[in-house]
């Protein structure tokens, strides 16, 4: 049994509201992320916000070498907004 498997796992037991609470307290007491894919987008965020503060905007390229992920992500959130299908509090976010 892999660790990943076991990972899973704990997050769809998580999902389903079917993990005890002793084992999400023993999780979360070690920084366990329940949502990988809201981490993820937290964590492009964050950067985002760092980015704004060094360069005073929001636009970011992915051809510049040391941005080529972030000017990925950036770009795949307008995408996103145009195509009607970035959620709302991820909007809300991106505007403050």
């Amino acid at each position: 049994k892999s660790l990943g498997k076991w990972v899973n796992k704990q997050r769809m037991f998580y999902k389903r509201n079917t993990l005890s609470s002793n084992h999400i307290q023993q999780l979360n007491s070690i920084g366990f992320i329940w949502d990988h894919l809201e981490h993820a987008w937290n964590e492009r965020f964050d950067q985002l916000c760092t980015f704004k503060a060094q360069h005073g905007h929001c636009l970011v390229f992915q051809y510049e070498a040391q941005y080529t992920t972030l000017g990925r992500w950036v770009n795949q959130q307008r995408e996103s907004y145009k195509k009607n299908t970035l959620r709302s509090d991820r909007i809300q976010q991106l505007n403050s």
